[in-house]
């Protein structure tokens, strides 16, 4: 059985007397979409930013395609080939969208010119729909442009494993629809994915594991139909009438 390109293994971050996660562990398979979900405050961002680098555990490791990365910076991760978006976009305003993107692409591979960053930059932002709007100003795009330039900017740092931090939240149902094609289109070009995501419907569209959190703990690991049907996670966070929606329809 090939190993996890990602292993989480009892990571816990404490700030100061709060303990916002807690002995989490989970793996994720190379090539696989794998969600991460619970109720607000459940500590999923955090686990994010730990995994990422941008807080350190207190304690507990994190391994990367065999090796340990635990407590490396971002942009030493970004050249290993992980990155990330941000569930509250900031684009750098000023920037055009291809300035945006090529800026990514030059962080996680500082020695590349700004022509060549700019040429793949195109091609992000073509992948996602932006290429009319290469010479914008990112001020001025639409939030669910702003998402998809974030989604570009990770993209140009050529990840093998992204994290996708709620990158439906705000959109209407078409733009979630276009958003669910991208993820669908990055897992079948071999690109590992973990994603926080509120939106169940998405959830069981695009993903093969589900990971989820409650008060930092991890209450459920497993296949989407079992998780959806684990009286913890009907309790914890998806409620009786989804529950009972679940069983109608299955």
């Amino acid at each position: 059985m090939a190993e996890p390109m990602l292993q989480v293994r009892e990571v816990s971050k404490r700030f100061g007397g709060l303990l916002a996660v807690d002995r989490a562990s989970f793996a994720a398979a190379a090539g696989r979409i794998t969600a991460l979900i619970g109720p607000n405050g459940a500590g999923k961002t955090t686990l994010f930013a730990i995994i990422t680098g941008f807080e350190r555990p207190s304690s507990g490791e994190i391994l990367y395609d065999g090796a340990d990365i635990t407590g490396e910076p971002p942009h030493r991760l970004a050249r290993r080939g992980v990155a990330r978006t941000f569930q509250i976009v900031q684009p750098f305003a000023e920037f055009s969208a291809l300035d945006n993107v090529a800026a990514a692409a030059l962080f996680s591979r500082p020695g590349e010119s700004l022509k060549a960053a700019r040429n793949e930059a195109l091609r992000h932002l073509a992948f996602v729909g932006l290429d009319a709007q290469s010479g914008q100003q990112a001020a001025t795009l639409t939030l669910a442009m702003r998402k998809r330039l974030e989604l570009a900017k990770a993209l140009a740092m050529r990840p093998k494993l992204l994290f996708l931090d709620e990158v439906n939240a705000g959109l209407n149902s078409a733009e979630v629809e276009r958003a669910t094609q991208l993820i669908h289109q990055l897992a079948a070009d071999g690109i590992t994915i973990v994603m926080i995501e509120h939106l169940m419907k998405v959830v069981l569209n695009v993903c093969s594991r589900i990971v989820v959190l409650h008060n930092g703990r991890l209450i459920a690991d497993g296949k989407p139909r079992d998780v959806t049907a684990d009286p913890a996670v009907v309790e914890a966070y998806l409620g009786q009438q989804y529950a009972q929606r679940m069983r109608n329809h299955g």
